[in-house]
């Protein structure tokens, strides 16, 4: 997981490697999970719908996510738009850039808790084949691939080789519950 951000103004404060999702089990329960652990990691319950879908859905030998927002605990720790700072309202709440890539890190986490839900042991999971990203962002942000690089790279920490995927980064305008982020994925298994 990408270090924890220095600042995420107005709303929230950052999350911090050790408390992305202290929610959900006792114990690591397969290699991915253990992996997780060693990052200080809790693979977290499943995040209630927040409208009328599932949180995932098996077709073939694929789990496609529903789009996954970085609740911690049960509760979106911070809103707002992403800013490097430089632009934007002064009314308006924001969230650095690097709180951005932690929070993408929490919703790839969130995710892989989706996946777990549907296949039971992440541990079949053969390849993350696709990453989906958006980022709520200021419209002269231009950051948006560097957020979804904390998505990223945490899926590579915890599933090496099948981590690594085809990604799409998207800046939008406002995401639900006024989220900085929100990450969905593919996963492939066995």
């Amino acid at each position: 997981m990408p270090a924890s951000p220095a600042n995420v103004t107005e709303t929230a404060a950052a999350p911090t490697a050790g408390a992305a999702t202290q929610v959900g089990g006792a114990g690591a329960s397969s290699a991915v999970e253990q992996r997780l652990a060693e990052l200080g990691l809790t693979l977290p319950d499943v995040a209630a719908p927040v409208a009328a879908y599932v949180p995932a859905v098996i077709s073939g030998n694929h789990v496609y996510t529903s789009g996954q927002l970085p609740f911690i605990n049960g509760k979106l720790e911070a809103t707002g738009k992403v800013s490097a700072g430089s632009e934007g309202a002064s009314d308006e709440s924001t969230v650095s850039p690097e709180a951005a890539k932690a929070y993408a890190a929490v919703c790839a986490v969130n995710a892989l808790a989706a996946v777990k839900s549907v296949i039971g042991d992440l541990d079949r999971i053969t390849r993350i084949v696709k990453v989906v990203g958006f980022v709520s962002s200021d419209p002269s942000f231009t950051g948006q691939p560097g957020v979804i690089n904390g998505a990223s790279e945490l899926l590579g920490q915890v599933l090496g080789d099948a981590g690594q995927h085809a990604r799409s980064a998207v800046g939008v305008s406002v995401l639900p519950l006024d989220s900085p982020v929100e990450v969905e994925l593919i996963a492939e298994f066995a």
